[in-house]
């Protein structure tokens, strides 16, 4: 084995060690994404009016403040899925993390975010986007590629924020900044190595594939 082989397999090696340290927080993020999202597309296919009018208000806002919605109104995917990525990682995943620290607050991301994936699971005229296939399919894909990359960044987040207070064993005996765990903080990072790349290629489908 080449010395760039095995870099390459320890590198990753970090990154896997890292994800299943924080497997049961990352695990607790997604079942509350998974809820949310399921209370909200009922919420919407039983005709409950505020989240109807939820969505409507929400969608609205999009298209008139959004930066990567103009920009695909206007037909520029490229720069819309750009945006689109920037916002996500930026204004979505990182102050999820950080906000770890409280341990607490990434559900209550998780639960708002899932629960407005889950209303747009209608389109504007109430109409369900199951009753296509093709609609339901990139519908589905794009809830998907979305939400792991935030299932991910708020599992890490709350890891770490736990690690401030809980004695971890993989933390026992690190140097600490701030009272979290050297190590802890370079697991985050580690994770952060797929959240970037998962959330650019979630932009990337959601603008760039035509049937959409």
């Amino acid at each position: 084995m080449s010395k760039l082989e095995e870099i390459r397999i320890s590198f990753w090696g970090k990154i896997h060690r890292a994800v299943y340290r924080a497997r049961v927080q990352i695990i607790g993020v997604g079942i509350v994404y998974i809820l949310s999202v399921l209370t909200g597309a009922l919420l919407v296919h039983q005709g409950s009016q505020l989240a109807l009018d939820y969505r409507a208000n929400l969608v609205q806002k999009a298209q008139s403040n959004d930066p990567a919605a103009i920009a695909y109104k206007e037909g520029k995917s490229v720069k819309a899925a750009l945006f689109d990525f920037g916002r996500n990682l930026v204004i979505g995943a990182v102050p999820q993390t950080i906000t770890g620290l409280t341990v607490i607050s990434p559900y209550g991301f998780a639960a708002f975010r899932g629960w407005v994936g889950g209303i747009v699971s209608v389109n504007r005229q109430h109409k369900s986007r199951f009753a296509d296939w093709k609609q339901a399919l990139y519908f589905i894909i794009t809830l998907i590629l979305q939400l792991i990359p935030y299932t991910l960044a708020g599992g890490i987040g709350v890891k770490l924020g736990m690690s401030y207070f809980k004695k971890y064993p993989e933390y026992q005996g690190q140097k600490r900044w701030l009272g979290y765990p050297l190590e802890a903080l370079r697991d985050t990072a580690r994770v952060y190595v797929l959240i970037v790349p998962l959330f650019f290629i979630a932009s990337l489908w959601e603008f760039l594939i035509p049937w959409n």
